[in-house]
């Protein structure tokens, strides 16, 4: 395969979506599309209906998959090779192009992966690191690191220190843990207002007391005016773990149900808004909150072995999560857009702005993966819990075409749903 085939795999810039004429509605969720490359003769589907834009970030459609025919045709074929392209291309050894880091490289799409197994994982390589999951558990005990460096420091619903809290107490909860300890370091620049510090930091103490974690120890540092963006903020964390449990994004089996916890995109939607460079208006606040208690009582709900993995939808999003679920559990994951929750705010703000939703931030909302059988135990035990009110089921786990992602979508056609290469909306944690 040349770079220049490989590099179109990698970036998914063509969008296009197809199926059988009707609209998909969200009774069928079911997995019956897993068999999606051996379908043949499909017809198109309808096109947008007017002021409605099919977002486009990411995704890259199945060649061949508008042409019609008699079985046999050529169209299933060609399908079946760009499978095998793409494959052949993640069996190959990560290796970073670029001579520079670009912002893409931060942003949790291909890129960042990319990065992380060329340089780090390379260079640390260890059974431990090696599954890549939100923390790491060692005899009992799970631990996990985040640096936060979001533009705004401050913006509605929260600012760098309660998410700078959240997000290592959220880590910790998706390995099943309880949290216990956090420390934090400080990299404070030149000239920054003392009060703003302050109203930081308590926020930070407030967060802390919610998820009923301590602030243990910590460290600061003071560059020159115009190094650190006003304050960055590194946090580590460490938690118990109390149930005989392992989650994991490779424990996915085909005819699970992939839930998530409520509605998605209000955070990466909301510190875009707030940096105030779009005439853009939305009544929105993020939803940075910790889950811990919520992952608490999906975990009791459950019986040993049924929730299969847990993960907090944070750079790069849902559709970020579930790609990396299916390349780890070698499955394909089928999401249904209509089951998806996404409040009206922030719909409108992804079409006015030609981004998917799917790929937007969220720092209070987890997507979890269960099995069939505890599907309704989980789903009572998050809608009883506030910040899991609106939990849905936005698809299934199926074995084929494995290690991709699937979306039926509502014109009722299927697509599928890659990673994205950068992120539309860095800096946004």
């Amino acid at each position: 395969m040349n770079d220049e085939e490989d590099s179109s795999l990698r970036e998914g810039t063509t969008t296009h979506e197809t199926g059988p004429a009707g609209r998909s509605g969200p009774e069928t969720r079911d997995p019956g599309v897993t068999a999606f490359p051996r379908r043949a003769g499909t017809d198109s589907g309808p096109a947008a209906p007017p002021g409605r834009e099919r977002p486009d970030s990411g995704v890259t459609a199945l060649p061949g998959r508008t042409e019609r025919g008699p079985r046999g045709s050529a169209a299933p074929r060609r399908e079946q090779e760009v499978l095998e392209r793409i494959e052949r291309v993640r069996r190959r050894k990560a290796r970073v192009r670029e001579e520079r880091i670009t912002l893409a490289h931060g942003a949790g799409g291909k890129a960042t992966h990319t990065l992380i197994e060329a340089v780090f994982l390379e260079a640390f390589r260890n059974p431990l690191l090696e599954p890549l999951e939100d923390g790491a558990v060692v005899d009992g005990l799970a631990f996990t690191t985040d640096s936060y460096v979001v533009t705004p420091l401050f913006f509605p619903g929260g600012d760098i220190g309660d998410l700078a809290v959240n997000g290592t107490v959220n880590d910790l909860a998706m390995c099943g843990a309880r949290p216990r300890y956090l420390s934090a370091a400080f990299i404070v620049e030149e000239g920054f207002p003392v009060a703003d510090l302050r109203r930081i930091t308590a926020s930070m103490a407030a967060a802390a007391r919610e998820a009923e974690v301590w602030i243990v120890t910590g460290d600061t540092k003071v560059v020159e005016n115009g190094k650190a963006d006003g304050c960055y903020i590194t946090t580590s964390g460490v938690g118990t773990v109390d149930r005989p449990i392992r989650l994991s994004a490779a424990a996915a089996r085909p005819g699970d149900v992939v839930i998530v916890s409520g509605p998605i995109g209000e955070h990466g939607v909301t510190v875009m808004l707030a940096r105030g460079e779009l005439d853009i208006q939305a009544d929105l606040t993020s939803d940075t909150a910790p889950l811990n208690t919520l992952t608490g009582r999906l975990l009791d709900a459950c019986g040993d072995g049924q929730v299969r993995c847990l993960r907090d939808a944070t750079r790069g999003g849902v559709a970020t999560v579930v790609n990396e679920i299916a390349v780890a559990s070698k499955v394909a994951v089928v999401l249904e857009e209509d089951a998806i929750p996404v409040c009206p705010a922030v719909r409108g703000a992804c079409e006015l702005l030609g981004i998917d939703p799917l790929y937007v931030a969220c720092e209070g909302r987890m997507v979890a993966v269960v099995a069939q059988r505890s599907a309704e135990a989980a789903l009572a035990a998050l809608r009883s819990h506030p910040l899991g009110s609106e939990a849905a089921v936005i698809g299934r786990i199926g074995d084929d075409p494995p290690g991709l992602v699937l979306l039926k979508t509502s014109f009722g056609g299927t697509r599928i749903v890659d990673l994205l290469v950068g992120d539309p909306l860095p800096r946004i944690c």
